[in-house]
């Protein structure tokens, strides 16, 4: 269900864009972040990195599309919005708070989140999803400079960057419970 919440509001955004103006689909995925922040703060959980940076950056954009550029077409839309969590991904590592530790902590006891391998196991889940914001952003960044691409080529870079990410974020705390030989908790690296 968290992963879900996670990633509904970006799942918005990107449905929304074959359907809908890039206005409508910014101003929905604000609200969903909105809406998923409200569930974690009534659940009495934290507010989210991920999440806040989310909601500012979708209705900054919205603002941007209402105010100063209407016209602005999907693809420099898509490149802010990966451009954005990029930011949000990186950012939160350089302040040494990695986005999945938020996450994390509210779903694993306190003796596991103690230990050191926690935060490195974190650093490097939030870096999977940090290169995989970096690949979307790319790919559209190539599709604005070489108009003649296929739009398919960077939603297949974009599938295959968030499914690896996803993939990833569910495989390596496994992987390392089975490395270090502890069936429970995280290691100690």
């Amino acid at each position: 269900m968290t992963l879900f919440l996670i990633l509904a509001p970006y799942g918005a955004f990107g449905f929304l864009m074959f359907l809908a103006s890039a206005k409508v689909s910014v101003i929905t995925a604000s609200a969903i972040c909105l809406v998923t922040i409200a569930i974690d703060v009534g659940r009495g959980r934290s507010v989210k990195i991920l999440a806040a940076g989310s909601a500012i950056l979708f209705a900054g954009i919205g603002v941007y599309l209402t105010l100063v550029d209407p016209t602005l077409s999907a693809l420099p839309v898509k490149v802010s919005v990966d451009a954005g969590i990029f930011i949000i991904s990186l950012g939160s590592m350089l302040l040494r708070r990695p986005f999945t530790l938020q996450y994390a902590l509210e779903e694993v006891p306190a003796e596991t989140a103690a230990m050191p391998g926690f935060l490195r196991a974190n650093y490097t889940i939030t870096a999977a999803w940090t290169a995989a914001a970096l690949l979307m952003m790319v790919s559209n960044i190539v599709l604005l400079y070489v108009p003649g691409l296929p739009i398919w080529s960077s939603l297949a870079v974009a599938i295959a960057a968030r499914n690896s990410a996803l993939y990833f974020t569910k495989w390596y705390p496994k992987h390392r419970r089975i490395k270090y030989g502890s069936p429970a908790v995280l290691p100690n690296s």
